[in-house]
């Protein structure tokens, strides 16, 4: 008898959504997010030290050793260059975690849903059980259970929350 491998449709499934959350996502960038993206992508490349190194050594060799400088030491012109480099790299590596963080923010929001579907089943499986218990005359009243069958409120764990955790 050949043995068969498992269907994990369910995983498949949700496998699927999240590819096409995210390819939705990534499909509504402008053209604005996009270039951002490159520009962040390679400024944080090997290819983008090197670049530079290469630059700014061939900068440097020539204003020292060739007799047409056009930026003498102490390289003041390169100086400004790298300074507005800096000012522009760091202005779209913002931008590109500003628009992480907001994915990043619709995902704990998806979490935080699927979470608290996934407390009610919970919830609404134990009451189940419970009285398929007590139909059977199968004791099972402990303190915990009677405690997990109740209803979890968001608002007043959310509340104890802010209460214990610290302030930062």
């Amino acid at each position: 008898m050949e043995k068969r491998e498992p269907t994990y449709s369910a995983i498949r499934r949700n496998i699927e959504a999240v590819r096409k959350m995210e390819e939705a996502f990534a499909e509504r960038r402008t053209f604005s997010d996009r270039m951002v993206d490159k520009i962040g992508a390679f400024s944080g490349s090997p290819a983008f030290v090197v670049l530079h190194a290469v630059l700014f050594g061939g900068w440097m060799v020539w204003n020292i050793g060739s007799p047409r400088k056009f930026d003498p030491f102490p390289f003041m012109l390169l100086s400004l260059f790298v300074s507005i480099e800096a000012i522009f790299l760091s202005t779209f590596v913002l931008m590109k975690q500003n628009r992480m963080s907001k994915r990043e923010d619709l995902r704990a929001h998806l979490d935080l849903q699927i979470n608290l579907l996934s407390e009610r089943e919970m919830t609404l499986v134990l009451q189940l059980l419970q009285r398929i218990s007590t139909r059977l005359g199968v004791r099972l009243s402990t303190e915990e259970i009677e405690e997990l069958t109740e209803e979890t409120s968001v608002e007043e764990l959310a509340s104890q929350l802010r209460e214990t955790l610290p302030e930062e």
